[in-house]
């Protein structure tokens, strides 16, 4: 018999946030980073020297968590944060040579464990997902 929250979509949601939350965890393990800190680094692969304000904005991150994140990422020597030269109250982000030289290794990292969650799926049903996730976000 089927019971009422395996036909439930928000606890279908969670259900596969976590195994996929947890693969990528245990992969990004060994390089002493966490899934949201991994995001942090890609936001800022794709834009360096963003300031805290934008990187929240673009992750959907509150200031207090975005804070914790950035302070870890400093101390481990992923991030360097400094006061933008124009305006001394906005934080300006910037990648050290450690992100930028392990770039590809966590690109690569990122794409086999997005590999491996829709390995059963066809490409449709790829597609599908994505935008239905995006559907879901808007």
């Amino acid at each position: 018999m089927m019971k009422s929250y395996d036909d439930c979509i928000l606890f279908l949601l969670a259900k596969a946030y976590q195994k996929a939350h947890g693969n990528f965890k245990k992969r990004l393990h060994s390089y002493g980073l966490t899934p949201i800190q991994h995001l942090v680094l890609e936001a800022l692969w794709d834009e360096d020297g963003l300031s805290a304000r934008d990187i929240g904005k673009r992750l959907v991150f509150d200031g207090a968590t975005l804070s914790g994140v950035l302070d870890r990422l400093c101390a481990g020597g992923w991030v360097l944060k400094q006061s933008d030269v124009e305006d001394k109250r906005m934080l300006r982000i910037s990648l050290t040579p450690k992100s930028n030289d392990l770039k590809s290794k966590l690109s690569a990292v990122r794409n086999k464990t997005n590999q491996d969650l829709l390995a059963r799926f066809s490409l449709e049903e790829k597609v599908l997902l994505k935008r239905l996730l995006r559907d879901i976000q808007n």
